[in-house]
């Protein structure tokens, strides 16, 4: 029985909190610390670069275009590049990352094959970030597709939902990490056109590679800035999206399919 019913002139006493009421509460304290994290990086990786770059800008949308007609078949150097440069295994087990990998692709008409790499297209609108419940998958000011460990739950939503088969789940334990590239069991990941080279004005590692070792067959560079080469290339010569019916207006371009 309350005091206030023994004795009208004294305060009432404070109801306990129900156990629904409390739950509700939990749970609202538990989004927010759920989702601020998420948000404070995605602003972090906009607003504090580090040190010696600019950062992410919308003035800049960074892109690749790559021209299947110097892209040799059976030739994996972008590959063997963005492995070594990520820490990645390069695919010895079904289980593994790939965040980029060759592809042969054929004409039904003529028959003739090309080779191509497929990786993160870096779409202007992702379906992965579109579908991501927890907004792990985020797109930078400057268009780069990226997967925010600290909130991603391993839903893989965002597997289904890539178009181009360019998100890997991560299914064992990782050691010997690269410090540039934090990686984590269970999360989703995929090629973020080595963004920590980028942000220090550095070309992505397959971008180098390719051109090392005499091919040239990927250009990467600033597609919002007509004076750059890759926008010179797309405005001169005609380069195609994969899958131009969806609309996702890619980062990445090819010449000569």
């Amino acid at each position: 029985m309350n005091n206030d019913t023994n004795n009208p002139g004294a305060e009432p006493t404070p109801k306990a909190p129900s156990r629904r009421g409390f739950l509700g509460v939990a749970a609202a304290g538990m989004a927010g610390i759920l989702l601020a994290p998420g948000v404070r990086l995605i602003e972090i990786a906009q607003a504090a670069p580090a040190a010696g770059s600019a950062g992410a800008s919308s003035k800049v949308r960074w892109g690749m275009l790559i021209d299947s007609g110097k892209c040799a078949s059976g030739c994996t150097d972008c590959v063997t590049a963005c492995n070594t440069e990520n820490g990645l295994s390069g695919g010895k087990l079904p289980t593994d990352s790939q965040w980029i990998r060759k592809i042969e692709i054929r004409q039904v008409r003529t028959g003739k094959t090309q080779s191509l790499p497929m990786m993160c297209q870096h779409c202007a609108e992702p379906p992965c970030v579109d579908v991501c419940p927890t907004g792990a998958s985020f797109k930078r000011a400057d268009g780069i597709v990226l997967v925010d460990k600290h909130i991603c739950i391993g839903c893989r939503y965002c597997v289904m939902a890539c178009p181009y088969k360019a998100r890997s789940f991560v299914h064992e334990p990782l050691s010997n990490q690269k410090t540039d590239v934090p990686r984590g069991m269970g999360t989703v990941e995929g090629c973020t056109l080595c963004v920590h080279k980028v942000d220090k004005g550095e070309q992505p590692a397959c971008v180098t590679a390719c051109a090392s070792a005499g091919h040239g067959a990927i250009l990467f560079g600033d597609l919002n800035n007509p004076e750059s080469e890759i926008s010179k290339r797309v405005a001169s010569y005609p380069s195609r999206q994969i899958r131009e019916d969806l609309n996702l207006n890619t980062g990445v371009r090819y010449s000569g399919i």
